[in-house]
Parts: structure tokens; C-alpha cells; sequence
């Protein structure tokens, strides 16, 4: 961890200074409407609460949530209520036939010849039934509908975790190109400070006229070079405003006066978390999904044990002798009945669908695991790769002060040298592309420890924990 009240005053000074420019530069690009200066955690709530992604997964765990409930009220005892009014004829025989649900007795309507005479009938029934025991299936199938639901938040989880992490590496792309502005800007400067010295030397005959082209040549490139960057700020503005729908003119980091140093070394010191992390928890809730679908199958396939009841009244235009009277009389109910029951059931086959189920459930469920290991795989490499990245970024920045220091004398030399006669454009140019060189590698190997950091916070878990201590 780099101690950077250790750094020179110039560093300070010269970030300081870059990040004012930066301010303000920036500032006179967004002027079309207010800025709103906007902390790393308020963009990645603005993120949260914005996305159409989000909002859709949030739809999928309601609606999972909708799916439980669902699943618990299954189990609740059917009730049906039936009325019918026939005309029919009653030509019938005696003897037995299978019969699908319940059947009122049909007595009567026997006789030596076929009668096609037509009789009124009325029938209604109430019918209930209630799975007194199913050996465990109803709380099996309560435990999958809850998979389900975890699943789904699992997803919105690993989602809005994602989306935050891609929030955060706009952010510091954003500050190192707004950085990087200030260091374009003041190279801008600096080659019109030589421009103008130019001028003056050439006026009084020192200096050849050509040193003038050569320095509106490197002023002009200066220039475009900043250009790119501002170019590339405003798309990661637009960027930003997708994820968060903060409108691009009122997206606006506040660096005024204020120095981006890395957060405490406690929060890189946090290990990795193989429980609490989004990225590992999604393929966690799928295997207990496909678990409690096991559990499912096994429960499907066992026998079932059911509370029968009904009721029923009938009425028919043909009386207890056999005679046909009026139609009318067979439009009201004239018999009543009752039935209770215990129903038992059992597929004798059943045996041979549920290890087939089973076989396939438990092929998922390892799937599902051997997924959950190669992502915690990916992650623990991420971690170590950013951990490297760290490393070098924390070795680098201690050798910038030495290179910013350096570059600077050897700029403030070349101007009292080439003021005075003693060197040519060239080697001024050059001094002068180091300095901008040294002012470069500091935002950048800045930029590197964040990126790192995030990365590193994003692999492990604490991602959250990460952005908090970004104010």
C-alpha cells in the first residue's frame, strides 16, 4: 500500500494543479444545463434503481414469490358443484362398466324391448376431495417453488452486483480522463509558452523562424490529443447515463480540490467471500434447486392416501313403477344421497418413472455444482490477477515522484537553455514530452490502482464495501 503523504510536494502540487483544470475545463463542455456533482455510491444506486434489467428480475422474483403461494394453496381440498337437466332416453341393462370420477347410481330404465322413449332427468352434485397423505410430496413441492424464488434473487442479486461494477469502472475512467484533461490542457499551455518564447527569439534574430512552425506543429498536436480525450469523456458520460439515467449534462464528478488517494488498506486486506458473493451465491441456489427438484421426484412417485366426499340429488320424469309421466316432473330433485371415502393410490409403474426422474435430477444437480466450482475458479483468478495489478501500481507510484521531479528540472533547464542559445527546439520538445510523459504515467498508474482495486473488490465479494469508501 502506497503512503501518499510521502509524496513530494510537486506531486501535490502539479496534481493539484491538473485536477483544477480538469474542474473547469470539464465544467465549460457541460454547461448546457445544472451539474449535479455525483459521489461513486449515489451513481451506483442511480444504477439500481434506473435499469430495465433490473426492474425485469425484480418482475421474475415476484412473480416466483406469486409461485410459492401458489404452490402452498395446490394442496387445498377441491370442492366442485355440479347441475345438469337432461333429456334422455333410459334404455339400459343390467351389469357392471368402468366409471371416470363419481357416478349416481342409474336404476330402472330395464325392460324387455328397446324403449326410446324420451324422460326428463335433473342431477346435481357437490364433490370434494383432499389429499388426506401425500408422504411428504406437498412440502417438497413448497421447497421447490422457494428454490425457485431463490434462484430468481439470486439473479436480481448477481445482476444489480454486476451492473454496480461496471458503474464503478466508468467512474475511474471518467476521473482519469478528467485528470488526464488537466495534463492534456496544461501541455497545451506549455507548448504556447514556448510558441510565444519562440516569437520573441525569432523577433530579436536569435532564433531561425522555422523553430516557429516547428512549434505550431506540436501545439496543433497537443490539441488534438486533447480533443481525444474530451472526446472520450463525453462518451463515457453517455455511458454513465445509460446505466444510471442520469442525463449526460448533469453528470458531473466534483475533483475540485480534492485528491484521489486509494482507500485504507483494510478493505484490500478483505478475503475472499464463497458465501456472501453474488457472483457465487446465483450458482449456489441453482444446485439447491435442482436438489429440492431431487427431492420433488422422489416425493411425485410415492403413494397417496385421499379424503373423498359427495353429495348428490337427482330427480327424473320416470317414477319408482317404471312409468313415464309428464316431463315437467323430472326438473326437480326427488332422491338424495351422500358418500365418504378413503381412496388409496398408487401406480405400480411408478418405480420405473421415478429413477429415470431421479437419474436426470441428479445429472442437473451435478451440473449445477460443477458450474458453481468454475466460476469460484474464474473469480479466485480475477483476485489474483488484480492482486498483480495492485502490486505493480503500488511499485510504480513510488517511483513517480522521483520521475515527476526529475522531468520537471530537466523542463525548467531546457527553457533557461534554449532562451539562451545553448540547445535547439528539438531537445526543448523533448524535455517537454517527458514531463507530459511523467504527468500521464502518474493518472494512469493511478488509474490502474483502482481499476485493480475494483476488480479485486468485485472477484471477492466485497464490492459493496468498496464503493462505500469511495466519496
Amino acid at each position: 500500500m502506497v503512503d501518499f503523504s510521502k509524496k513530494s510536494a510537486l506531486v501535490t502540487m502539479i496534481i493539484g494543479i491538473l485536477v483544477m483544470q480538469a474542474h473547469a475545463l470539464w465544467a465549460q463542455t457541460n454547461n448546457s444545463g445544472q451539474m449535479t456533482d455525483l459521489s461513486l455510491p449515489a451513481l451506483a444506486d442511480a444504477a439500481t434503481h434506473h435499469l430495465p434489467l433490473l426492474m425485469q428480475r425484480q418482475a421474475l422474483v415476484n412473480s416466483a414469490k406469486a409461485g410459492v403461494q401458489d404452490a402452498k394453496h395446490n394442496f387445498l381440498p377441491s370442492l366442485d358443484a355440479l347441475d345438469a337437466i337432461n333429456v334422455a332416453s333410459a334404455n339400459s341393462l343390467p351389469g357392471s362398466y368402468e366409471s371416470f370420477g363419481i357416478i349416481p347410481s342409474v336404476s330402472s330404465g330395464i325392460s324387455g324391448a328397446n324403449n326410446y322413449q324420451a324422460a326428463t332427468g335433473n342431477i346435481g352434485i357437490l364433490y370434494s376431495q383432499y389429499a388426506l397423505e401425500n408422504f411428504g410430496l406437498r412440502k417438497a413441492t413448497i421447497g421447490n417453488a422457494e428454490a425457485v424464488m431463490e434462484v430468481r434473487q439470486a439473479d436480481l442479486d448477481r445482476q444489480t452486483y454486476i451492473v454496480k461494477a461496471q458503474v464503478g469502472r466508468l467512474y475511474f475512467q471518467l476521473l482519469k480522463d478528467q485528470y488526464q484533461l488537466g495534463v492534456e490542457a496544461q501541455n497545451v499551455q506549455r507548448y504556447l509558452t514556448i510558441d510565444t518564447v519562440i516569437h520573441a527569439l525569432t523577433y530579436s534574430g536569435i532564433r531561425p523562424g522555422v523553430d516557429s512552425s516547428f512549434a505550431k506543429a506540436e501545439i496543433s498536436k497537443a490539441k488534438i490529443a486533447y480533443n481525444k480525450v474530451l472526446g472520450e469523456l463525453g462518451q463515457l458520460v453517455q455511458q454513465l447515463s445509460y446505466l444510471t439515467g442520469i442525463p449526460p449534462d448533469q453528470i458531473h464528478l466534483d475533483t475540485t480540490g480534492r485528491q484521489y488517494t486509494p482507500p485504507d488498506a483494510n478493505l484490500l486486506a478483505n478475503g475472499f467471500d464463497s458465501i456472501q458473493n453474488p457472483l457465487l451465491n446465483y450458482y449456489r441456489q441453482q444446485k439447491q434447486y435442482y436438489l429440492s427438484n431431487e427431492t420433488l421426484v422422489k416425493k411425485t412417485y410415492l403413494p397417496k392416501l385421499y379424503l373423498v366426499g359427495g353429495a348428490w340429488g337427482r330427480g327424473s320424469s320416470i317414477d319408482y313403477t317404471d312409468k313415464y309421466k309428464d316431463l315437467n316432473t323430472g326438473l326437480g330433485y326427488q332422491r338424495f344421497n351422500y358418500m365418504v371415502g378413503l381412496t388409496f393410490s398408487y401406480n405400480l409403474f411408478d418405480g420405473i418413472h421415478r429413477k429415470d426422474k431421479l437419474n436426470q435430477a441428479r445429472y442437473e444437480t451435478q451440473a449445477a455444482d460443477l458450474d458453481r466450482q468454475q466460476q469460484e475458479l474464474n473469480l479466485r483468478s480475477d483476485e489474483a490477477q488484480a492482486m498483480e495489478a495492485i502490486k505493480e501500481a503500488v511499485s510504480n507510484l513510488k517511483e513517480i515522484p522521483v520521475q515527476m521531479q526529475s522531468a520537471t528540472d530537466a523542463y525548467n533547464q531546457k527553457v533557461a537553455q534554449y532562451k539562451a542559445g545553448l540547445i535547439n527546439l528539438v531537445d526543448l520538445t523533448e524535455a517537454s514530452y517527458v514531463l507530459y510523459s511523467a504527468q500521464i504515467s502518474y493518472v494512469e498508474t493511478l488509474n490502474t490502482w483502482f481499476l485493480a482495486s475494483l476488480d479485486k473488490a468485485t472477484a471477492t465479494g466485497n464490492l459493496d464495501q468498496f464503493i462505500s469508501r469511495i466519496k
